[in-house]
């Protein structure tokens, strides 16, 4: 998969959701006011702690890119935020940090918490007397069967392909985009014969793509390179559908589709 736009800005969800037993991916859900980032602890699906208490923490920062997501310095906020009220849970009770949420210039901390005595007053205490200057967020309800989780956090897709799509649309969101703008998205192919990427070239053409170019990879199994593209939206259920089709197309043709890569488009 062809993956660009690499962040330093990464290091807020390294720094957040590392300190427990990892196995997190991160997705992107269009809303009506911009992109939404997500970033689910995958394993609670099928082994969740009998943790019966929903809570939501959250705090804003007008540190922003004009997407809805934080820069550098809106993101050191959120970090230093989470990781305050992540110390004040630890110290009144078990409990599971499960997902994170970055919307509108808002980031969310979504626990699940076995006990709930005294957790409203030490947190609404502290970002009273620390953040009072900030629009913040707290929920706190009783959620047995872990509904929030499933619904509104693990997404309907975990499949591996729907999560490569994801990687890049995610960075591209990071840097400041919002996937709104149609632009030219590239795609690559791969053929074991070179005659089967000419009888593709054929096909792919007559779905309006464009031939970017034609290349021999020696340390390949499949050596012979296909590089097309075609002017797309990248809205997340829009590419995911056009990579399906990508894929099926080409495995009816004997090619190996190798993913996809696009633009960075950022309003200033």
């Amino acid at each position: 998969m062809r993956t660009t736009f690499l962040f330093s800005i990464l290091l807020f969800f390294t720094l957040a959701i590392y300190a427990q037993e990892e196995y997190w991916e991160s997705y992107i859900v269009q809303k009506e006011k911009g992109p939404m980032a997500i970033s689910v602890h995958m394993k609670y699906k099928y082994a969740r702690p009998n943790y019966k208490n929903l809570l939501i923490v959250g705090t804003h920062t007008t540190k922003c890119n004009k997407n809805g997501y934080p820069t550098e310095q809106g993101l050191e906020k959120m970090y230093t935020f989470s990781d305050s009220i992540a110390n004040i849970i630890d110290g009144l009770t078990k409990n599971r940090l499960v997902g994170i949420i970055t919307y509108q210039c808002s980031g969310f901390d979504i626990f699940y918490v076995r006990d709930t005595l005294n957790l409203r007053n030490d947190i609404t205490s502290f970002i009273k007397a620390k953040y009072a200057n900030s629009k913040n967020y707290f929920q706190l309800e009783s959620d047995r069967k872990w509904k929030y989780y499933l619904e509104s956090l693990y997404p309907e897709d975990d499949s591996e392909e729907f999560f490569i799509n994801h990687e890049l649309l995610t960075s591209l969101v990071y840097a400041g985009d919002k996937l709104t703008a149609p632009r030219k998205v590239t795609h690559w192919f791969y053929f074991y014969r070179e005659k089967r990427r000419k009888k593709f070239i054929d096909k792919i053409k007559a779905l309006e793509f464009t031939v970017d170019s034609l290349n021999f990879r020696r340390k390949r199994e499949n050596k012979y390179e296909l590089q097309v593209s075609r002017k797309d939206s990248i809205y997340p259920k829009a590419i995911s559908k056009l990579t399906k089709i990508l894929t099926d197309f080409g495995k009816l043709l004997q090619a190996e589709y190798d993913g996809w890569n696009a633009e960075l488009i950022k309003e200033d």
